[in-house]
């Protein structure tokens, strides 16, 4: 009897960490907004102590020619759920509550896919892909809603919280910025002091949202607001920095992206989550000292050079991921989608999609990567640049730049208009893109012009006049 109590306990005991072993990974994509390539440690941030951004670049990958698939919100959060150039699916810009499309809820993202897949899924912060019901979050394939439908700078009062009271004004007839659960208002933010309270709200929910799934696959996507302006900060964190108010957001972002990496150790499910954290798109640089960094690259948000695209990527999956690995290979958000996929065994989009599977990169220690070309896209349809390799053609187009007049104390500065000419830069060597070295590389250069042709006849390119063979639509907001 004693024997057979032994063999049932033994099998109590095995049968558990067997089932953890061989149970699907979960996947955390943690996306902050507006953080530049150089607000962190682990990116060349000087005089801001990032610890937890340091733990995670310690414990698995740091990329460093990450980039967005556009430098601007919505576009770029279109590409990372969905794996698509924002372009080929209809997407653009920014949502204000005035737009009259949304993603179209047809379209597959990592979500939906997850879910399809077993996974349990839940966003928590900022959607900006759609402004009403039904194109909240719960529509494209998660199970659970908390946040902001679009930028915490989308409402009817200035950076200090007090109400825009000039009809002139273009916010002065925005609505009040709601706070959204599943598909209802469930507050509304109406001060500074509520702002600063986003953060740490955001932060409690996904701790408790870990603590009760952790039984199941699950998929979580924390899209922080910060820390694009208005910056806020609660007060656990003001004037810790002494770097300012940047500094101290950064801190908070810190200790937010802290108590995720605690209770997953806590929770025993660190070794079996991906952890995946980024930036939507580089710092909007005419804020001046309430702005990030572009870590030393050309221009920032809504610019197509590097500053604007090239973001931070920090990757763990314990024992798979390489530790303290840097990958220098060509990687954008879109092939977030199907790296996951290949991770978790789920179903790719039936849909033509972008994105390209990183996984046997990553895990053969990042000796290889699969992306050679990236298209930078920027407007409703403009191609402005091309990406091969090492290679940088930027295409003749209009700009915004940083180059005057940055602002202090969160009043933004002027953005200049500036016509960028056709240069070829090699970002090997000038990865600040300074020096155009078209006439030597006359090879070179009609490669990228056959590449960029090649685009323009795939997705279409409102400079030339081109419209593209294998784009969807946007849904029609009524």
């Amino acid at each position: 009897m004693k024997k057979l109590l032994s063999i049932v306990w033994l099998c109590l005991w095995v049968i558990p960490a067997s089932s953890q072993a061989t149970r699907k990974p979960n996947v955390i994509i943690i996306l902050m907004d507006d953080m530049g390539y150089g607000d962190t440690e682990p990116y060349g941030m000087t005089g801001i102590p990032t610890p937890n951004f340091n733990k995670l670049a310690k414990q698995g990958t740091r990329f460093t020619h990450f980039n967005a698939g556009q430098p601007i919100c919505t576009a770029s959060r279109t590409a990372l759920l969905t794996g698509c150039y924002p372009n080929r699916v209809g997407m653009a810009g920014a949502l204000l509550p005035t737009s009259k499309i949304a993603l179209n809820p047809q379209e597959t993202t990592i979500a939906s896919m997850l879910k399809r897949a077993g996974y349990h899924t839940s966003m928590l912060g900022k959607w900006h892909l759609g402004n009403h019901p039904p194109y909240f979050p719960l529509h494209y394939g998660f199970d659970s809603f908390y946040g902001l439908p679009y930028s915490h700078d989308i409402w009817p009062r200035d950076k200090d919280g007090n109400k825009i009271t000039d009809p002139a004004n273009a916010r002065y007839t925005w609505p009040e910025l709601p706070l959204i659960e599943d598909d209802r208002i469930a507050d509304t933010i109406k001060s500074h002091h509520d702002q600063e309270l986003l953060t740490t709200k955001f932060t409690k929910r996904a701790v408790a949202y870990i603590r009760g799934h952790k039984n199941k696959p699950f998929f979580l996507y924390v899209a922080q607001p910060m820390p694009h302006v208005p910056l806020a900060v609660s007060d656990k964190f003001k004037g810790k920095s002494g770097m300012g108010i940047f500094g101290d957001v950064m801190m908070e972002l810190d200790w937010s992206l802290g108590q995720i990496l605690k209770t997953l150790d806590e929770t025993g499910l660190a070794k079996n989550t991906i952890v995946i954290v980024a930036s939507d798109n580089g710092p909007w640089l005419n804020y001046g000292d309430n702005a990030g960094s572009s870590g030393g690259f050309r221009e920032g948000k809504a610019t197509t050079f590097e500053g604007g695209t090239r973001v931070p990527l920090l990757m763990r999956w314990p024992g798979k991921i390489e530790a303290g690995g840097i990958n220098s290979h060509l990687m954008t958000n879109m092939d977030i989608l199907p790296t996951i996929a290949a991770a978790t065994g789920a179903h790719l989009p039936q849909n033509r999609i972008d994105g390209l599977n990183f996984l046997p990169s990553l895990l053969a220690g990042n000796r290889t990567g699969p992306r050679e070309v990236f298209y930078y896209y920027s407007g409703q349809n403009n191609l402005d640049a091309v990406r091969y390799k090492n290679w940088k053609l930027v295409l003749p187009h209009k700009s915004s730049s940083y180059q005057l007049l940055h602002g202090v104390n969160g009043n933004g500065g002027k953005i200049l208009k500036i016509d960028v000419p056709l240069a070829l830069y090699d970002l090997a060597h000038d990865p600040g893109e300074a020096y155009d070295v078209q006439q030597l590389h006359p090879d070179i250069m009609k490669h990228m012009q056959a590449l960029a042709d090649s685009a323009r006849e795939d997705l279409g390119d409102d400079l030339t006049g081109r419209a593209g063979k294998n784009v969807r639509k946007a849904a029609v907001v009524e």
